[in-house]
């Protein structure tokens, strides 16, 4: 049986509804359309068989493919929603809030079951963060942040602690995902010199630090975000400081870490400093993918030794989206970037297409892995609200925008359940489609009137890297060398050519146009001329000669020189009444073999 199509679920200022996705593109009329503009959230079940959502007054459960209304509560002021991964429980949380004397507010997290509309149970969350009890895949637990403590329900049965692990100022945990036994990483922020750590556990064994899977300590971390992958055996932990303390970002400092459940760790080394944008997971669990430097940012493909596969270059993009059978990454470029996409064929690495979503706010795959949405919406951007709706090889098949004084404040697909959807072939050529797709349309720097008719000389603030394969070649067994290796092997290799120069030196020097064309600094012999002026200009030169000697090696070795190094590489001295061509060892050639000379050419 064919899988049915995936719903787009649209809420905004005219209200809530749902369009049919592709291929038709139509407006669902079996849920009709709420038209009060108080819709504040909707939720999906995991397996998209309910939905939920507040219209201002209560919070309504309905059967997707009946449309039947299963239950309604009485909960105007809820603003956030989730089901639990079997659809047993709906959470809702609303604003926390205390009484007019000072007395304790009421509880404002409420546990529902879905089958018969019952509250199971309500707590006091005053914090939005956290605010929701994480599920195994299977609910045979629930979990929830108390005070210093992680508390354990087990069979959703909240009126019973079954477990509890206790940490010291605990900050945030995430449960793994995927079959039993279940596994829980543990966040706790440094303090009083002592650093930050995550811990990986499996439940029920909380005995301590021995008790753990693995440990993972770190400095410079204000805050932590985990992520497990698909399979439950890694983790990726991106530490964050608020502050960078060398004044280099005013977005903070951030590492990555890799934490296994076999308790190997690893920090993830990033060839290019700056800001870690994004980091994703391969559905496959893999290799992930990270999005990292100052602009314009590098994207690379590490596996689980956290070795680099591919290196896509660098370019305008701060996001990374694989496709749900993950055979297809999108990298792109939101928020205060232009909207350019990169959509690439993750086995073969291969550019499929480069669309724009210019404005763009929100991208989320479509459950076939064959469609993306791409959404700009308030209060983000109050102005130009609207979706469109792609196919990865860059075709817009559907549109909508909203009317000037009309926004959109949330879209998302139906979710389905892992391999609904079997993966297809790739394909490089591009769907028809009856709508024009973007195209970059480049910016023409200002010229001022004296120089617009005179010809254009083309100048880039930064060098871009094309993209490049980091995997071993099928002959070639060797690792691939790390930039220090990369490093002292050149530099041996310098100094080998150096000494085979030293060695044929002795014979040329009777022709010295030879001579002139390569003498290491190194073999060139005391020059003295018995003048103390014309003496201090050889040894400035000298000194000259070996920092351009320098920066030749650090440009050797990949490092990016700044303008005025580059151009120190190859400009003219002067200096006195002396002038130094572009090859300065040809100055001290000459100065060698006639150092009673006052001026040398």
């Amino acid at each position: 049986m064919a899988p049915s199509t995936p719903l787009l679920a649209v809420r905004g200022s005219e209200g809530f509804y749902m369009v049919t996705g592709p291929p038709t593109f139509t407006e669902n009329t079996t849920l009709q359309r709420d038209f009060g503009k108080n819709c504040k959230v909707f939720a999906f079940s995991k397996d998209g068989t309910l939905f939920a959502w507040c219209n201002g007054e209560k919070v309504n459960i309905v059967n997707v493919a009946s449309t039947e209304l299963l239950h309604s509560f009485d909960l105007p002021k809820a603003v956030c929603l989730e089901f639990s991964p079997k659809n047993n429980v709906l959470a809702t949380w609303q604003a926390y809030t205390t009484a007019k004397d000072g007395a304790a507010g009421m509880p404002n997290l409420q546990l529902y079951d879905v089958k018969t509309g019952k509250c199971l149970k309500s707590f006091i969350q005053k914090k939005m963060q956290n605010w929701c009890p994480c599920w195994a895949d299977n609910e045979s637990i629930s979990a929830r942040i108390v005070n210093n403590e992680v508390h354990f329900f087990e069979n959703n049965n909240f009126d019973t602690i079954a477990n509890k692990l206790h940490l010291q100022k605990v900050n945030d945990f995430v449960l793994s995902p995927g079959p039993q036994p279940s596994k829980v990483s543990v966040y706790v922020p440094g303090s009083k010199g002592a650093p930050s750590f995550v811990r990986l556990y499996q439940y029920p064994n909380f005995g301590g630090p021995q008790s753990a899977l693995a440990n993972k300590s770190f400095f410079k971390a204000d805050k932590a975000t985990m992520l497990w992958n698909n399979k439950a055996t890694a983790v990726l932990v991106i530490a964050s400081t608020e502050v960078d303390k060398t004044g280099a970002s005013y977005y903070g400092e951030q590492t990555l870490h890799y934490i296994a459940t076999n308790g190997e760790s690893a920090v993830v080394q990033l060839p290019k400093n700056g800001p870690i944008y994004d980091v994703v997971w391969n559905p496959n669990s893999t290799e992930f993918c990270a999005v990292y430097g100052f602009m314009p940012a590098k994207a690379t493909v590490f596996n689980l030794k956290c070795d680099p596969l591919f290196d896509f270059g660098t370019g305008p993009r701060n996001a990374a989206y694989y496709s749900s059978p993950g055979h297809i990454l999108v990298l792109a470029g939101f928020g205060n970037l232009r909207g350019q996409m990169e959509v690439w064929d993750v086995k073969n690495y291969k550019l499929i297409s480069k669309p724009l979503a210019s404005d763009s706010t929100y991208f989320a795959w479509c459950p076939d892995g064959e469609h993306f949405v791409t959404a700009t919406c308030a209060p983000r951007l109050r102005v130009g609200n609207g979706y469109k709706i792609w196919h990865y090889t860059g075709s817009v098949l559907h549109k909508c925008e909203v009317p000037p004084n009309a926004e959109i404040w949330q879209v998302s697909w139906q979710p389905f359940l892992d391999g609904t959807f079997p993966a297809k072939a790739v394909t490089y050529q591009a769907v028809p489609s009856e709508l024009p797709s973007a195209e970059l349309k480049v910016a023409q720097a200002y010229r001022p009137p004296a120089l617009r008719n005179k010809p254009i000389t083309s100048s880039k603030l930064h060098e871009e890297e094309p993209p490049q394969n980091m995997k071993p070649q099928p002959g070639n067994s060797d690792k691939p060398l790390s930039k220090m290796a990369l490093k002292n092997q050149r530099k041996h290799e310098a100094k080998k050519a150096a000494k085979q120069e030293a060695k044929t030196d002795g014979s040329q020097e009777s022709t010295p146009s030879p001579a002139l064309q390569d003498v290491p600094h190194s073999t060139l012999p005391s020059v003295t001329s018995g003048d103390p002026e014309v003496d201090k200009k050889i040894k400035n030169l000298k000194k000259k000669l070996k920092a351009i000697e320098q920066l030749k090696d650090q440009a050797a070795t990949g490092k990016q020189l700044e303008k005025n190094q580059v151009l120190l590489t190859g400009m003219c001295f002067y200096s006195g009444s002396y002038f130094f061509s572009m090859h300065l060892k040809a100055c001290l050639y000459v100065l060698h073999c006639s150092c009673t000379m006052q001026r040398v050419w």
